[in-house]
């Protein structure tokens, strides 16, 4: 646990991306195995250590300590791992405990090898033994979400560095195709590159393989970029999934590399042909089947759930508007060009002929000029904006700069009122950063601020201390680590808030919700008073359904 430990601490400490890189180089090069293999499974979020929850953490705690105590101490530090750790007293066995400090491997085999009965007792006495930068790393590995400013390509990057000399190592594309048919402590991996072992050969083609990215549009990039070397297709408002079938087996898989197959039976007995494909998870109708594409709110019905019932398959039918090709049978089609794939991909879809699967229509355009009056008018209000594709580029796992694009539609905007405020994790555990904003009703005592969303990013480092202070000078309410923020007609906090789409919602109080919110800015030249109307949101909800209901003809509703 120690090296694991030493490492988190240097991390935290180290705000440079290439500092953070040879950190990671120098642990996994040093580290032995199964050590190193579980703290990259760690960093890279593949890590599972089974029965430990956050609630039996928190239980074990409450057992040395004063509830009060301690929930003024989470509120205050804001990281249940972090308070934890601070709290805890090992007494005379942790001043022995850094002469002999269990290896992460150790501590993994056993807490994953233990009965129901037995989590509580052997994580007592781990924690009794550790010391303090082990047992915060230790309850770390436990709470999951490390936020120490490592991503799983950054961990990935530094295997490729680890293997050989800059540009000489193996290529991290090749590791990412490895990764998701590989489990922890990743031996074979590290063996071969380290070269003491072949490649690694995966027992089947059907695992998730890493997706590529798109960049959004930013101010300039189009003006450098010749539009005849690029096409364009509509970015639907569903989420990313890859489908991978080989013979009696079919996933389908997020944009994360979760296996989501359980929640949608109906697309996986739809699928008739062999090889992965890359696409977007719709709810409705596809164009085969000439019914509208429904919103983001219905497709949410049947997302995060291991099974479906069948009056959900029915009232929420699932399908798959296909937009790349990786593999056609064991054929990789990746290195092959955006067009070429395309016409691939076209000719599997049209000879497995089914509702669940369509094709991504390419969006004819001039210049760039025509594309943006496109964006900005979608002939469907579950259209997003549009996805613009290098037609030579071939089809790389990550976010490269220049191939694939994303040129979204203006967000929405309103002006809010901050209700409510939490500490955040990480870095921003001694600030209030996760804020609660609300638009203005009518109650039965006339106006008052009913809550519509959350946001916690949006706002520069400078403007997060100036709504921290707002929320410490203002704070009129506590509820646990939540603060209740003076807000009235005349004083208040307002906060310009965009969000990418609104839908009702019967489990807020408000009946809507937003779709990605985000601070757009700060409005302190504005009362609360001038903030929008409930109303105001309810309107854009009904133009939408008009919208929709005029292109199926069924006239408004």
């Amino acid at each position: 646990m120690k090296a694991f430990a030493t490492l988190l601490d240097r991390l935290v400490l180290t705000p440079s991306r290439n500092g953070k890189l040879t950190l990671l180089v120098d642990y996994f090069r040093t580290t032995p195995d199964p050590d190193r293999g579980y703290g990259l499974a760690a960093l890279a979020g593949t890590l599972d250590l089974k029965g430990i929850k956050p609630a039996l953490l928190k239980e074990l705690a409450l057992e040395r300590l004063d509830p009060v105590l301690f929930q003024y101490s989470y509120d205050y530090v804001g990281d249940l791992a972090e308070t934890i750790a601070l709290i805890w007293d090992g007494g005379a066995k942790e001043r022995v405990a850094a002469e002999s400090q269990p290896r992460l491997g150790e501590v993994v085999t056993r807490m994953n090898s233990l009965g129901r009965t037995e989590v509580r007792a052997a994580v007592r006495e781990l924690l009794d033994h550790l010391d303090h930068s082990s047992r915060f790393a230790f309850l770390k590995l436990a709470t999951g979400g490390l936020r120490i400013g490592v991503s799983a390509r950054l961990a990935k990057q530094a295997l490729s560095e680890m293997s050989g000399p800059a540009g000489e190592g193996r290529d991290v594309t090749e590791i990412e195709t490895l990764w998701h048919g590989l489990a922890p402590p990743y031996q074979p991996l590290f063996a071969w590159l380290e070269g003491r072992a072949e490649k690694p050969v995966l027992a089947t083609p059907a695992i998730f393989h890493s997706v590529m990215l798109a960049n959004p549009v930013e101010a300039g990039d189009l003006d450098r970029l010749d539009p005849r070397d690029y096409a364009a297709e509509w970015k639907w408002d569903g989420i990313r999934v890859q489908i991978s079938s080989f013979g009696a087996t079919r996933k389908l898989y997020s944009r994360s590399g979760d296996d989501i197959s359980g929640a949608f039976p109906d697309v996986i007995d739809a699928i008739g042909f062999e090889g992965v494909i890359d696409g977007e998870l719709l709810v409705g109708g596809t164009a085969r089947s000439n019914s509208a594409t429904r919103s983001f709110s219905d497709l949410q019905q049947r997302l995060n759930r291991k099974t479906v019932n069948a009056r959900l398959v029915q009232d929420y039918p699932a399908f798959v508007r296909a937009y790349d090709l990786l593999f056609e049978g064991d054929d990789d089609r990746r290195a092959r060009t955006y067009l070429e794939r395309r016409a691939r991909l076209e000719d599997l879809i049209d000879r497995a002929p089914h509702d669940r699967f369509d094709l991504s229509p390419l969006v004819p355009f001039a210049d760039w000029q025509e594309l943006d009056a496109l964006r900005l008018s979608p002939p469907d209000p579950v259209i997003e904006g549009v996805m613009i594709k290098r037609r030579d580029s071939a089809y790389q796992a990550g976010r490269l700069k220049g191939p694939w694009f994303k040129w979204k539609r203006e967000p929405f905007n309103v002006d809010a009122v901050m209700m409510y405020a939490q500490r955040g994790h990480g870095k921003r555990s001694s600030y209030y950063s996760d804020f609660t904003f609300g638009v203005w009703a009518e109650g039965p005592d006339g106006e008052m601020l009913v809550p519509v969303g959350k946001a916690y990013f949006g706002f520069t480092d400078a403007e997060l201390e100036t709504l921290d202070k707002f929320v410490r000078d203002n704070t009129v309410e506590r509820f646990g680590p939540v603060r209740a923020v003076r807000a009235e007609p005349g004083f208040g906090f307002v906060l310009e808030v965009a969000f990418e789409g609104i839908n009702r919602s019967t489990r807020h109080k408000s009946g809507v919700a937003m779709r990605f919110p985000r601070i757009a800015r700060l409005r302190p030249d504005k009362l609360p008073r001038d903030a929008d109307r409930l109303s105001t949101l309810i309107a854009l909800i009904d133009q939408r359904i008009d919208q929709r209901a005029g292109e199926a003809g069924e006239g408004p509703a």
